[in-house]
């Protein structure tokens, strides 16, 4: 991939998972607890994060070379 492109959407996915954890509607989803729902949201937003980061760090490796 293209070094520009992975720093790109590595810092996309990375806004992308803060804005949506920053973002509380406060409504259940298919019926779950808000406990599973909060649970569900949390390892969902820090994969994305992770994935961003991994994007992120091998577009400034690409720098480098």
């Amino acid at each position: 991939m293209n070094k520009w492109l992975e720093i790109l959407v590595g810092l996309i996915l990375i806004i992308a998972a803060v804005y949506a954890w920053m973002y509380n509607n406060g409504q259940g989803l298919w019926g779950m607890g808000q406990a599973a729902l909060t649970f569900l949201k949390g390892g969902i937003v820090w994969f994305i994060i992770m994935i961003g980061l991994l994007f992120l760090l091998l577009g400034i490796s690409d720098l480098k070379d």
